[in-house]
């Protein structure tokens, strides 16, 4: 499988918006087309909580 190139600007705040709207780890995977891995690791770089599974706010 071929590897994405870096995160752009672009995606960074793509992710950030995922984010700030509680979506799932998987709803981000689906969206960014990002593995889990890369995702939680730029997360963690930008500061981000993202949620493992279906979790959201009541």
């Amino acid at each position: 499988m071929a590897r994405k190139p870096r995160w752009s600007f672009k995606e960074d705040r793509r992710l950030m918006e995922l984010a700030r709207s509680s979506k799932s780890l998987e709803e981000v995977v689906k969206a960014t087309g990002r593995s889990p891995e890369r995702i939680k690791k730029m997360a963690m770089r930008l500061g981000l909580s993202i949620k493992p599974r279906g979790t959201t706010k009541k």
